[in-house]
């Protein structure tokens, strides 16, 4: 996500083909904890490792490092500039750090922090990644050049570009062999085959526009994809065919999946988190829109617990704009940076 846009993101509707508007079941979530961070630069998408309890915060040229069971800062990797996303690979102790400002992933080890290694990419600007256990391969989403670097994740080395159909925002894995990536102005998703680095199909998300947060049920071959228009496009990922378009909050830019629990989360910058059900008979329902913290647009669940991690902070007044600066940003709050813990209550 580009930096206008992520300031920008702090300041109809279909289920199945029926108008709906259901909010009738309370799924007791509630924030528990506020995890204080310093720093006063701009974030991205957190990572968890629930291996190790660590929490990973992009902070624009460091990764912070969390430990969730005390909240408290455990380590940083430095000089990550632009960074937007962290993948994790845990069977290769390995961890993979999208350096949006200067087009390159940063290697480190997960048990020490240390980095190993810098790798330039195939493009510009690469904004979320992931790692595909299936094929130990990282994949980066360059969004200023619509294609997606291959790098091997054992050797540290690129292997391949692929070129997509548009600017890529998200990326999911069933870790069976597909690749899924959001496609952020033309509405669609790729679908990739992680072992030849082809495009094996592309599907529509109408209604749905601007699709940022992918999330997956690999159980059930089905994505979670939101979208900007306030609406969650629930996608066949066999076929492509759109399940039921649900109802979400505004500002979105962050999706999860609880496969415990059967649930999907959308984490929406206006300050609230739509958690959506998945039922019995295979049909989705929204169960309620969390009240939140604006700004909180991203999300990191922990699987082990179901708790879920939001990173936001507080800003003051926008600037007048000016010829030199017509899109002056407000400041961020001294010491507001937090990260919400949201959890279900028994």
């Amino acid at each position: 996500m580009r930096n206008a846009t992520i300031v920008l993101s702090l300041i109809c509707l279909l289920s199945l083909g029926r108008v709906s508007s259901a909010r009738t079941m309370k799924s007791d979530y509630k924030v528990i904890r506020k995890i204080h961070l310093p720093g006063e630069t701009w974030w991205d998408y957190p990572s968890i490792d629930p291996f190790t309890g660590r929490l990973f915060v992009s902070r624009g040229t460091m990764v912070q490092i969390v430990n969730v069971i005390t909240g408290k800062l455990i380590g940083v990797i430095p000089n990550t500039d632009g960074v937007h996303g962290i993948a994790l690979a845990e069977d290769l102790n390995k961890g993979f750090v999208s350096d949006g400002a200067d087009s390159s992933v940063t290697v480190f080890n997960l048990k020490t922090l240390k980095v190993i290694s810098k790798i330039p990419v195939t493009g510009r600007d690469p904004d979320a990644i992931l790692y595909d256990p299936y094929t130990h391969r990282v994949f980066t989403c360059n969004g200023e050049t619509s294609n997606s670097t291959v790098i091997d994740a054992k050797s540290d080395k690129v292997i391949g570009t692929i070129k997509l159909t548009g600017r890529p925002e998200f990326s999911a894995t069933d870790g069976k062999g597909r690749i899924y990536i959001n496609i952020v102005d033309k509405s669609l998703v790729d679908e990739i085959n992680p072992e030849t680095m082809k495009i094996i199909n592309v599907w529509s998300l109408s209604p749905g526009e601007h699709p940022s947060g992918l999330a997956i049920d690999a159980a059930h071959d089905v994505l979670f994809s939101v979208c900007h228009n306030k609406l969650m496009v629930v996608l066949n990922g066999l076929d492509g065919k759109i399940i039921a378009t649900l109802p979400i909050g505004g500002r979105v830019d962050g999706a999860a999946y609880d496969p415990a629990l059967q649930r999907a989360y959308s984490s929406n910058g206006e300050g609230t988190l739509t958690i959506v059900q998945r039922e019995r008979n295979g049909k989705y329902k929204v169960i309620e829109d969390l009240p939140t913290q604006l700004g909180a647009r991203t999300i990191a669940l922990d699987v082990r617990n179901h708790h879920l991690f939001l990173p936001t902070a507080k800003f003051g007044p926008r600037p007048k704009p000016t010829a030199a600066n017509p899109h002056a940003f407000p400041k961020m709050i001294k010491n507001s940076f937090v990260v919400l813990e949201v959890a279900p209550v028994r």
